[in-house]
C-alpha cells in the first residue's frame, strides 16, 4: 500500500461531501476533526466563513471522569450543544470530515443530540 493512501482517500471523501453540505447562520455545519488522541468540533457558518461555536476534549468542561475516547467524544458533543444553545443555534448539518459515522464520530453526534442540538 502506498504511503498516505488512506489519508488521500479520506480527503477525497471529505471534498465529495463538502460539495453538497454548506452551513448557514440558521443551520451551521457541525464539522468534526478526529486525531488519534483528541477530537474537535465546530459549528461553522460557511456564508460568512465564521466559526460560531467550538469545543474539544482539551476543554476543561469536556473532561469527564472517563478515560475512554468515545466517552470523551460524547462529552464534547454535549458541551458543543450547550454552547450552541447559548449562541442561539438549535439545528446543524453534520459534517463527519470524510470519516465513517462510527465510534468517536458517532458518539460526538449522539452527545450533541442528547444536549438538544438537532442534527
Amino acid at each position: 500500500m502506498e504511503a498516505g493512501t488512506k489519508r488521500v482517500a479520506r480527503l477525497r471523501r471529505h471534498r465529495r461531501v463538502r460539495k453538497r453540505i454548506t452551513g448557514s447562520a440558521e443551520r451551521p455545519r457541525l464539522a468534526v476533526y478526529r486525531s488519534n488522541r483528541h477530537i474537535y468540533a465546530q459549528l461553522i457558518d460557511d456564508a460568512e466563513a465564521r466559526t460560531i461555536v467550538a469545543a474539544s476534549d482539551l476543554d476543561a468542561d469536556a473532561k469527564g471522569g472517563s478515560d475512554g475516547k468515545t466517552d470523551r467524544a460524547k462529552a464534547v458533543g454535549s458541551l458543543l450543544a450547550r454552547r450552541a444553545k447559548e449562541a442561539g443555534v438549535q439545528s446543524a448539518v453534520f459534517d463527519r470530515g470524510g470519516r465513517l459515522y462510527h465510534g468517536r464520530v458517532a458518539s460526538l453526534a449522539e452527545g450533541a443530540r442528547e444536549g438538544g442540538l438537532s442534527i
